[in-house]
């Protein structure tokens, strides 16, 4: 097929100048928030090998950007910033019995097999905290990006939380088998609550164990949820979760925000590294998700430094569209000048700048239609002919 001149790559999008500024906005105001908690921000390669990062990553092949380099090895675009911040942490950072907190802001990229308006590129900001396996690290970690979405702005949001462990425990002890249970997964995944339900009364099951499946579903509020979840739960596992979500509600409280909060006990997620507690984040009236993340044990092990961790992201395109158009209050001023008065209204500009002021400066016969390039302008300063007094 043939390529237009003007045609992207699919999934791929330009960022336009009042999108940028308000994107820098929002990053700039999350990472503020982040550092002040403690976090160290850092970058990782945009190509990693497939063999390491790609393997480890929760993203479905079919996802991923693929190419060789001259070596014959073959490479990854970076689909997420989890597996390459284990990479970095588990050869460089990390040292066994002192947590680790490190930040990010960076583009990923996942393929997409056709044009749905989904981004096959978009930038995350987010936190790995490496090393400490307790509530209390989960409870900084959904806490500061509370804190981090509010600084941004966004003020009607709900963070969801549920432990991966609860499900998988209830899924194995009724359904024995792992396509059965990830059959179950991706109806809770796709939130496809009707065809779980149908699901659930199609399978040849004792009518106790049907209404346990059935009853997850309705797990759902606040911190009354622990006490019906622990009611319910039958193995070892299912019990051990909820006491960790109790212990989490706890610690969550400590930071004032459990308004913010709910917990959801029929809550999975397509990343398939977390292991105990996870969670998502959606703004009201918006029907996507903003931010998730969750527990994950077990991805260190993969780079041979075994360490329990935890983070989130925050994607920033969803975030810009949960708060909105961006009123741009940025005042841009033009100056105008002929060929003779160039220095005078350089210092002019320098000046205004040095004052923190926008200013663009501009030769006079570079402009061909004067009415539409000073409209975009909030005023015009014209400094022409013989010196004199400026117009505006």
């Amino acid at each position: 097929m043939r390529v237009f001149m003007f045609e992207k790559p699919l999934g791929m999008r330009d960022t336009l100048p009042d999108v940028y500024k308000t994107k820098r906005a929002l990053r700039e105001a999350m990472m503020a928030e982040i550092e002040t908690w403690g976090y160290s921000f850092i970058e990782t390669p945009t190509l990693e090998y497939d063999e390491t990062v790609g393997a480890a990553s929760a993203i479905l092949d079919q996802q991923l950007f693929k190419l060789l380099d001259r070596e014959g090895h073959t490479l990854v675009l970076r689909p997420d910033m989890t597996s390459p911040i284990a990479r970095l942490a588990a050869s460089k950072l990390y040292k066994e019995g002192c947590p680790l907190r490190l930040a990010y802001a960076a583009n990923v990229f996942r393929a997409q097999q056709r044009e749905g308006g989904r981004p096959a590129e978009f930038e995350q900001v987010g936190v790995e905290y490496i090393g400490d396996g307790t509530m209390y690290a989960d409870a900084e970690v959904i806490s500061l990006m509370i804190f981090a979405l509010k600084r941004a702005g966004l003020r009607d949001f709900t963070v969801t939380i549920g432990h991966i462990g609860y499900v998988d425990a209830l899924f194995f002890d009724i359904l024995r088998h792992e396509q059965r249970v990830e059959t179950l997964r991706r109806f809770l995944y796709e939130k496809n609550y009707v065809g779980y339900r149908e699901h659930v009364k199609s399978l040849p099951l004792s009518s106790i164990d049907r209404d346990r499946l059935l009853r997850i579903l309705t797990l759902r509020g606040g911190e009354e949820v622990v006490a019906e979840a622990k009611a319910f739960a039958t193995t070892e596992v299912e019990r051990r979760a909820v006491d960790e979500l109790e212990l989490l509600w706890a610690h969550i409280d400590q930071y004032g925000v459990t308004d913010m909060v709910k917990l959801d006990m029929s809550l999975v997620s397509h990343m398939s590294y977390y292991t105990g507690v996870l969670f998502e984040v959606y703004a009201k009236n918006v029907g996507f998700l903003l931010g998730n993340g969750g527990r994950y044990d077990e991805l260190l092990a993969k780079f041979h430094r075994p360490s329990p961790a935890t983070g989130f992201s925050v994607r920033l395109d969803r975030l810009m569209e949960a708060l909105g158009e961006g009123r741009n209050d940025e005042k841009k001023t033009c100056i105008i000048f002929s060929q003779e008065r160039f220095a005078e209204a350089y210092a002019k500009a320098a000046e205004m700048r040095r004052k923190g002021e926008k200013v663009v400066l501009q030769q006079v016969s570079g402009i061909q239609d004067m009415d539409q390039f000073t409209a975009s302008f909030d005023d015009v300063v014209y400094v022409l002919g013989k010196r004199g007094k400026d117009e505006r």
